[in-house]
């Protein structure tokens, strides 16, 4: 990400919000600067880092655009690899050994006869090596000597650029101590980063669909100067990107602003993630259980339609994400949530059997294989219904069961509507005969 005093010459504040000024990638000096720099970079391939750093001084010069410049190499640098030099001898002996030598100075006097440069060829002497490399090797573990592995990405100009539009408006959030976003899809993701990166969250439902999420910092209400949290706002926003509706709102107070503006975004920003979203399905049992329904159900032999994780049951400081939803499409507010318990890790299955519990879900189907260590008396303290199967459900006994969670939560199912038969004169039947 970038630094901070990369991204506060680019904040926009106007009355009580606050924006961030992106760059336009079809701006022909932009685009040909990130040309310039992505070519830069390969070119140091197999350099130290510290070469490349005079480069990029020297191809800043004078430039006014620096605080741009500075920025896309930022990106470009944290994308590449640096790798340490191999040594013979860690570099902190190395040290040791020439330090041993007591102080010295570039130039001799008196009281102080022996050079720097004295010292290294008595240690390279010691090692049978060239001075030279003993002067690289000297600090090879500091980050400025590591060696340019690997430039990173195939970037392009347009990639770069919608990189550095995406970590500015990342950047607003370090300054950030409240976030309330609104999501209606990809709750699956949404839930993984939102773990990953520590965020405490409160959800509600939305009566419109989808949810609420308010995420707020720790220690915000008393340490209002800290940026650790804003952080974690700002690593968590790509993830926000996955989702196709989306909305954000944030509580920010950078240094410019005694006070807190707002800080909003949403889908339909140009914005563009880097995060990669998980698959359609976890396993093959998930794969091959919504297969099966296509192809005996589908939504032309029922009236169920079943949906990949479109529902999220929140319980307090985690959530449950059932891989399946039944909606009857007689009655939408008829859901019966379908979860495959089939993976055989202690830890994963503890913690389901919990959040199961937490749940307190009546309307919850759970599949469970017979071939794990569970019994059905690990679920009594909760109102879900469990199948057990072998080696994968079978269709026929899900629906059937499905049917009696759906009569016993929701009550008989809505009758379908009728259309009244006209019946039709001996002239129109006579003339339809003729027709025909």
């Amino acid at each position: 990400m970038l630094t901070s005093e990369l991204v506060r010459p680019r904040l926009r504040i106007v009355g009580s919000s606050i924006s961030v000024e992106m760059v336009r990638v079809q701006e022909p000096v932009v685009y040909q600067t990130a040309v310039e720099l992505i070519t830069l970079l390969q070119n140091h391939a197999g350099l130290l880092r510290n070469v490349w750093e005079r480069s990029l001084e020297a191809f800043i010069g004078t430039r006014l655009d620096y605080v741009v410049v500075r920025g896309l190499a930022k990106v470009l640098t944290d994308g590449a690899v640096f790798t340490p030099l191999a040594t013979s001898m860690p570099p902190t002996t190395l040290r040791e050994q020439a330090f041993a030598y007591g102080p010295v100075f570039r130039r001799p006097d008196m009281f102080h006869q022996q050079t720097r440069q004295d010292i290294i060829e008595q240690v390279a002497s010691s090692m049978e090596a060239v001075p030279e490399k003993v002067t690289t090797l000297l600090y090879a573990d500091r980050q400025v000597n590591y060696v340019l592995t690997d430039p990173g990405p195939a970037w392009t100009a347009e990639a770069l650029l919608a990189r550095y539009n995406l970590e500015l408006a990342r950047g607003v959030l370090y300054w950030a101590s409240h976030m309330t976003i609104e999501a209606a899809s990809n709750y699956k993701d949404l839930w993984h980063f939102l773990k990953l990166f520590k965020l405490m969250f409160v959800g509600e439902r939305r009566p419109e669909g989808g949810y609420r999420i308010d995420l707020d910092g720790p220690i915000s209400p008393f340490v209002a100067s800290t940026t650790r949290y804003g952080r974690q706002f700002a690593a968590f926003l790509p993830a926000l990107l996955l989702c196709e509706q989306w909305q954000m709102r944030a509580r920010v107070c950078p240094p410019q602003s005694q006070n807190f503006l707002t800080y909003q975004l949403d889908h339909t920003s140009e914005l563009r993630t880097h995060f990669k979203g998980s698959g359609m399905f976890d396993s093959r049992l998930e794969a091959d259980f919504a297969s099966a329904f296509a192809t005996k159900v589908g939504d032309k032999r029922g009236h169920w339609l079943l949906t990949r994780e479109s529902d999220v049951l929140l319980l307090g400081d985690t959530v449950m994400i059932p891989d399946f939803v039944l909606t009857d499409e007689r009655d939408e507010a008829r859901k019966v949530l379908v979860e495959i318990v089939g993976f055989w890790h202690p830890e994963y299955l503890r913690r389901k059997v919990e959040k199961v519990r937490l749940a307190q879900c009546e309307h919850l189907l759970l599949l469970v294989s017979d071939r794990l260590n569970l019994a059905e008396q690990a679920f009594e303290d909760a109102p879900s219904e469990v199948l057990f199967f072998h080696e994968k459900p079978v269709l026929k006994d899900v629906m059937a069961l499905v049917e009696e969670i759906a009569q016993r939560v929701y009550g008989p199912p809505p009758e379908r509507e009728r259309k009244p038969r006209v019946k039709k004169s001996r002239k129109q039947a006579k003339e339809s005969v003729e027709h025909e």
